[in-house]
């Protein structure tokens, strides 16, 4: 899939990063430590990168802090098989991986935080993943 000219994409993470960095595969998963990622996510969907940085802040250190970022990939993309044709029909999230980077172009704010009540459903969530042998597509 090749970036369109109209589209914006994002990325929420607990990464305190700056337009011009760089956003690699490589890293430990969010949800499987032990699992070393192949890709970087990113969506459409400015609240579906708040959700991301969410979670990454649940899943973090204590202190974290939510980010979200616009990006640019800089390679070519695919649907997220986590949350698509193998899980979910179509790409109702608009979420993305691709294997090359992500350039930050500038840090988003106007996004939805969680409610104290969605902060503890995701918490519980996260943790019936982990207790789970839910592997991830990677």
């Amino acid at each position: 899939m090749e970036q369109s000219e109209e589209v914006e994409y994002f990325h929420g993470t607990r990464a305190a990063l700056a337009p011009g960095d760089l956003i690699a595969a490589g890293h430990r998963s969010n949800y499987r430590p032990e699992v070393t990622m192949n890709h970087v996510y990113f969506t459409e969907r400015r609240d579906g990168g708040g959700l991301a940085a969410e979670i990454a802040v649940l899943l973090g250190p204590e202190g974290s802090v939510p980010h979200v970022y616009r990006v640019e990939p800089t390679g070519s993309f695919e649907d997220d098989p986590n949350v698509t044709d193998k899980k979910f029909p179509g790409n109702p999230t608009r979420s993305f991986r691709s294997a090359a980077p992500l350039r930050v172009l500038e840090e988003v704010t106007d996004w939805t935080r969680l409610t104290l009540e969605e902060t503890d459903m995701w918490r519980e969530r996260l943790a019936a993943i982990a207790a789970s042998d839910a592997a991830i597509i990677n």
